[in-house]
């Protein structure tokens, strides 16, 4: 099969246009993908991006780890490592995936560091990057691509198409239905996310002004996240009930 199926979760920074690079993504590789360019994004050094985290790392790191224990099954691996991409430098992402032997990775480039104000903002973004594991969004993504990618076959397959026809239909299928609950993921990371950060010690209100500052991608049909206004407001939401 030709299609790839979803194996991350990201958080896109204020130079790229969210909807357009998405957040989960489906290729395989540990880059983020090309995105429209809003704006230059700041540059620091990756030792500059992974001293300016540290101090957030430290505190967030032991408690994303106990939440998810608590809240996932027996067995899910909870052992977050968490660091700056040393090789992307330009693009401001930070994004959840999983390592060769299922150990969750948090990672984050130089310019989204840059790009963020404060530890609460750090935070916010890590906590979020840490929800999308506990939510278990790459299992529920790969199933609905998978799913798809079925539907899609059958159908074209039924209509008397031919093998090359019927490998489009897999691949667009593939791409829709991991697309098709994309953004009730991000809230739901927008919303376990606010917990932890909260549980952390640091404010969510204050951290959930980064989306403030970034490119709204409105409410566009099978596009990878929520309108800004949606994950504020599940943000004030969740954090008024703590």
């Amino acid at each position: 099969m030709r299609y790839k199926l979803p194996v991350r979760a990201c958080f896109v920074g204020l130079a790229a246009v969210a909807v357009l690079s998405g957040c989960v993504s489906t290729t395989t590789s540990s880059t983020p993908q090309p995105a429209v360019q809003q704006a230059p994004a700041p540059q620091i050094s990756t030792g500059q991006a992974t001293s300016r985290l540290a101090p957030v790392k430290a505190r967030m790191e032991g408690l994303v780890e106990r939440e998810c224990r608590a809240r996932t099954a027996a067995g899910t691996n909870c052992d977050y490592k968490i660091y700056v991409d040393p090789k992307e430098t330009k693009i401001a992402n930070a994004y959840q995936t999983l390592d060769k032997s299922g150990r969750p990775l948090i990672v984050f480039t130089a310019p989204l560091v840059a790009e963020t104000r404060n530890n609460h903002e750090l935070a916010f973004v890590m906590g979020h990057e840490a929800a999308h594991h506990i939510e278990g969004h790459i299992a529920r993504s790969q199933t609905n691509a998978m799913a798809g990618a079925a539907l899609g076959a059958i159908l074209v397959a039924a209509a008397g198409g031919n093998a090359q026809a019927v490998e489009a239909a897999m691949d667009l299928g593939a791409g829709v239905g991991a697309r098709s609950y994309s953004k009730s993921h991000e809230l739901e990371a927008d919303r376990l996310g606010t917990i932890l950060t909260h549980k952390a010690g640091y404010d969510p209100m204050i951290g959930v002004k980064f989306f403030e500052r970034t490119p709204d991608p409105g409410n566009q049909f099978l596009g990878t996240h929520p309108p800004n206004a949606s994950r504020i407001a599940i943000v004030k939401q969740t954090a008024a009930g703590l």
